[in-house]
């Protein structure tokens, strides 16, 4: 984690209003977190730090692409994310990042550390279910037929060609009745 110096971000320093931070995220961030879910990624944050004469607000926009594989066919693809998460930062007695919009640091504090929340928002900004556009529009065929000669459909098919004998002749003797 000693690392993420360059995500520290001295707010004493600051004239109250705004100010922007850029980021270009890639592996090496997500390696600080042992994070290894994306194959590649390639994200830019940028980042307005509202000062207030109390408080301070973090306005986190993020968009990129992240190379993962999918779901269905098990292939890689750059997978668009984009997202936006508001933070404000107040100041108190004690450390407190209980509540994902509210940040309290203490009082003599003089810096804000934003790498968690750059972390935290672009691995929530990937949807759960990882399809690859190929699938979804009918490109992947190859990938596309595969899947369709292991479909269970087929399998139940074949199952039912395949009848033992004896089990038609005891199914003749409920209909006889």
């Amino acid at each position: 984690m000693n690392n993420l110096k360059e995500y520290l971000i001295p707010f004493v320093g600051l004239k109250i209003g705004k100010h922007q931070f850029d980021y270009q995220i890639d592996n090496t961030f997500f390696k600080n977190f042992d994070y290894d879910e994306f194959n590649a990624v390639s994200v830019k944050v940028n980042i307005v730090l509202e000062k207030k004469s109390t408080m301070l607000e973090l306005d986190f926009k993020h968009k990129g692409t992240v190379n993962v594989p999918c779901d269905v066919s098990g292939e890689e693809f750059d997978l668009p994310i984009k997202g936006k998460w508001k933070l404000l930062v107040k100041f108190g007695d004690v450390f407190n990042n209980d509540n994902e919009e509210l940040l309290i640091l203490p009082h003599g504090e003089f810096q804000v550390n934003v790498a968690q929340y750059i972390y935290e928002s672009i691995v929530l900004s990937v949807p759960l279910r990882r399809v690859h556009p190929g699938i979804k529009d009918g490109s992947l065929t190859d990938v596309i037929d595969k899947l369709e000669s292991l479909s269970p459909k087929e399998q139940r098919e074949e199952q039912n060609n395949d009848i033992d004998p004896r089990w038609e002749n005891l199914k003749k003797l409920l209909t006889d009745k």
